[in-house]
């Protein structure tokens, strides 16, 4: 898929000039004819540079650029052509991302598939994606055979452990020069499949284009963040979610700084082993692993000083599990909001601007209102739909037409499901989203709302509530976990004594811990089947 670039290289956003990136920041009309994504953030850096920070060691750009090249020879062997998709099932690792640029410097589309799904789960990507290749590891091999996905191209496992029909990675990158030209892509052909979450229904690939990576790079990465040439930055989510991807193997790469990637799962243990061994400055973060970080029982002990700044995003992150955070460890967090529909972040608080509490102001580049069903604009104060307006935008969600309709409602223009307010500073506060909310009694009650009180209790590590009922009226449902004992009817007493009567959980259910989704997020499917 191509757009009209004239066109749309003509469309410039309009509106509040304070919801605009400062002249300084790249502008979409700013953009050369020809773009190529690897090229652009991975070709123009110094060799001798470090790009990727692993257990194995460092890999400089000339090392990584050249594995890149060999990648994308590697595909082109294999047939892949200009606009084909191809797939990523594998772990975090120097490979990943050259296989990512390779990808990317033959003109073809990225799509990654998170690492430890099912059978059915690779089979459902495989039949909706159609890639013309998938590159596995030792980690999805056998469960994409269970599958049955053809056109295996496999990193990391023996040659002859390998099947008939499947291609070894390291076999043939060898065999390929070190050389590759980029293909002739622009900033509007669409260069990668991001894929929602599926925490809510079955997963739909957002369409993105190009010019999506340079300017997000520019407004958020740049515009927000103010990113460097000696950042070091440590995801804590995988780099098939998204929102890691972009902090730790995209968005440094437009300076010439370095990323971490590590093939294990993120524990507490794991995220203090490697600040303390690559002393990182930006901390990529979600509230989940923030909780687990705090209740660490040596977390008093861990130095995080070299970190200038902790993002955080993916899910809501309590007020209270903030205060914690700045007493343990004393390190800023900037919390923010982004969406696989608009490629990344579009509102964020700022570093040394933080207000607590809330998700912080418009991301430089970007248009945004909280508006009613009708998408008309709500007063601040009130409560309605965050619609965000910005080139970064996706085309649509693949093979999805009603549903892209009622996502992308105009060009570059996104309604999301999330509930927001803004107050007159231009501070927007996340109220839920609108697909969670449950009817008490006759009145809306938004969980998150719930949630954030429970987590104020001293013994609450971190909760979900969900709806649940009885005698066919809806119910509140919180699901706990805690440091210490306390009963149910303390917690239910603490909710009363906080919020309007109706909101408080009618049933405490204590567990070990909450049900996530492949991105860390709460899966709160999987509560409302208790």
């Amino acid at each position: 898929m191509r757009g009209d670039v004239a066109e749309t290289r003509s469309t410039l956003l309009e509106g509040d000039p304070g919801d605009r990136h400062p002249a300084s920041l790249l502008r979409y009309g700013d953009l050369p004819r020809e773009f190529n994504i690897a090229s652009h953030f991975l070709d123009r850096n110094e060799g001798d540079r470090t790009a990727l920070i692993t257990p194995a060691g460092r890999t400089t750009y000339a090392e990584l650029r050249a594995l890149a090249n060999r990648a994308g020879n590697v595909l082109r062997h294999l047939g892949v052509q200009q606009g084909d998709r191809v797939l990523l099932a594998l772990g975090d690792g120097v490979e990943f991302v050259a296989t990512w640029y390779g990808v990317h410097k033959i003109g073809a589309v990225t799509a990654e598939a998170y690492t430890y799904l099912q059978p059915k789960d690779y089979r459902f990507y495989a039949d909706y994606a159609a890639p013309a290749v998938v590159v596995a590891d030792a980690a999805t091999l056998d469960k994409l055979r269970a599958a049955g996905v053809p056109n295996l191209l496999v990193v990391g496992v023996p040659a002859d452990e390998l099947r008939e029909g499947e291609h070894h990675f390291e076999t043939l990158a060898a065999a390929q020069p070190a050389e590759l030209e980029p293909a002739a892509t622009t900033p509007d052909d669409v260069a990668i499949w991001r894929f929602t979450t599926g925490s809510t229904g079955t997963p739909k690939a957002c369409v993105i284009a190009a010019r999506s990576t340079a300017l997000s790079f520019e407004w958020f990465a740049r515009g927000v963040l103010d990113i460097r040439p000696d950042d070091v930055v440590l995801p804590v989510p995988k780099l098939f979610f998204g929102y890691a991807n972009n902090m730790t193997a995209l968005f440094p790469f437009g300076v010439g700084a370095a990323g971490i990637v590590f093939p294990e799962r993120s524990t507490a243990d794991k995220i203090f082993e490697l600040i303390a061994e690559h002393r990182p400055t930006i901390l990529v973060n979600v509230p989940t692993m923030m909780s687990a970080m705090v209740a660490h029982p040596r977390a008093s002990e861990q130095d995080l000083s070299s970190i200038r700044v902790c993002i955080s995003a993916g899910e809501a992150l309590p007020l209270e599990l903030h205060r914690r955070w700045l007493d343990t460890f004393g390190v800023e967090v900037i919390d923010g909001i982004g969406s696989s529909e608009m490629f990344h972040g579009y509102v964020c608080n700022r570093p040394g601007q933080v207000r607590m509490g809330s998700l912080g102001q418009v991301v430089p580049g970007y248009h945004v209102r909280v508006v009613d069903e009708y998408g008309a604009s709500v007063p601040d104060g009130e409560v309605g739909l965050l619609e965000i307006t910005g080139e970064t935008a996706a085309l649509e969600y693949w093979q999805s037409p009603e549903k892209s309709a009622r996502t992308f409602v105009a060009e570059h223009t996104v309604r999301s499901g999330d509930l927001f307010s803004r107050d007159a500073d231009g501070f927007f506060y996340y109220k839920g989203r609108s697909d969670d909310l449950l009817r008490v009694g006759g009145r809306w009650v938004a969980p998150a709302e719930v949630e954030n009180c429970l987590i104020g209790h001293p013994a609450v590590v971190e909760c979900a509530v969900v709806g649940y009922e009885v005698d066919g009226l809806t119910l509140p449902r919180a699901f706990v976990v805690t440091r210490d004992d306390v009963s149910a009817e303390e917690l239910q007493n603490f909710v009363r004594a906080r919020l309007a009567p109706h909101k408080y959980p009618r049933d405490i259910r204590f567990v070990d811990k909450l049900p996530e989704t492949a991105s860390g997020k709460l899966n709160r499917r999987a509560l409302q089947d208790e």
